[in-house]
């Protein structure tokens, strides 16, 4: 029996309906197959920096944290297993350890030293870089600004020790010009010894914190000053007024960058030869006395230097904490 021209139009319909559910399906196949090929190349790119991170950061971070309540002993095998777990033992002994302390005050008042020269020197350097029209003149000296931070710190270090030799050193040999009859032995006498330090270090360091109070007067737009040269302000006053306020975040940053009291720990070493600390151990900063509990002395107890790695890294944190707060309070 012959099918009527509707019928055959119904079965056309269904057909087409038929290809369309087809391809629709094969279309959300390959859909799904790019999709998880995709995927797997995504997690293929992405594996090589985990396994970097957990090997070079997440585990050194959960040995420290183990090794922090043990007697770890590098020289001695027998205290590097579970065995040599010692809970707060080494706590105590730190809270107790007058060495320690003495080294945190020193690596303190070094901090304090060093932050304040180099805010204000990087920050009057930056204001008068950015106050050069000429772009290449202006380029030329943000290169000589930075010049000292790509000079390995160990290199600087040997430099400035140079610099400040008792009898031919450019340092004394300048302040005798200048009528001085007795200049001090900088790297000899305890006296002198922790500004010895803090002189090289904030030239080594001013330069990359002028780089980033450039970077932030470079993003002020121009036009707040124009409109206070029109309202009378001088360049004090929109110094003052206008451009350390607005600086704020960058102020936030090189304070963090700047208030590690771990800090001079190469600089130390590199300056007197050695983890002696100067003269008296008057320049011995905490990250000095940590190496050299760690690496040199007795038995190597890397598991009591843990322990004021992981206390040091509290007060960084702390510190830290008590700097984003006040910025915050002050923008409030």
């Amino acid at each position: 029996m012959a099918s009527t021209p509707g019928a055959q139009r119904v079965d056309e319909v269904r057909a087409q309906g038929k290809r369309a559910v087809l391809i629709a399906l094969g279309r959300e196949f390959v859909s799904l197959r790019t999709q998880r090929w995709g995927n797997l190349w995504g997690y293929a790119f992405i594996t090589p920096a985990i396994v970097l991170y957990l090997v070079f950061q997440a585990w050194p971070i959960l040995r420290g944290l183990f090794m922090a309540f043990s007697d770890y002993r590098w020289l001695l095998p027998e205290t590097q297993t579970l065995r040599g777990f010692n809970g707060l033992d080494n706590w105590i002994e730190m809270f107790g350890d007058e060495t320690f302390w003495r080294s945190l005050g020193i690596a303190l008042r070094f901090t304090l030293m060093v932050m304040p020269s180099t805010l204000i020197l990087s920050l009057c350097t930056a204001v008068l870089i950015s106050k050069v029209k000429n772009d290449l003149m202006a380029a030329v000296y943000r290169v000589i600004a930075y010049m000292p931070v790509v000079l390995p710190v160990t290199v600087a270090m040997l430099v400035w020790a140079k610099l400040y030799d008792v009898r031919f050193g450019y340092l004394n040999v300048l302040l005798q010009g200048l009528g001085v009859e007795s200049p001090p032995n900088w790297l000899g006498s305890p006296k002198w010894a922790l500004f010895a330090m803090v002189l090289p270090t904030v030239w080594s360091q001013f330069g990359y914190w002028t780089l980033l109070f450039l970077i932030g007067i470079y993003n002020i737009n121009a036009e707040v000053f124009e409109a206070s040269l029109v309202d009378g302000a001088n360049g004090w006053q929109q110094l003052w007024y206008m451009t350390i306020p607005l600086l704020k975040p960058v102020f936030t940053l090189v304070l963090i960058l700047g208030s590690g009291v771990v800090s001079a720990t190469v600089e130390s070493m590199a300056l007197f030869q050695g983890t002696s600390g100067g003269p008296g151990e008057a320049a011995l900063t905490s990250g000095v006395y940590l190496y050299r509990t760690a690496f040199i002395h007795g038995d190597m107890r890397m598991g009591y230097a843990a322990t004021i790695s992981l206390f040091l890294g509290l007060i960084n944190i702390l510190v830290t904490g008590i700097v984003f707060r006040t910025m915050r309070t002050e923008r409030a």
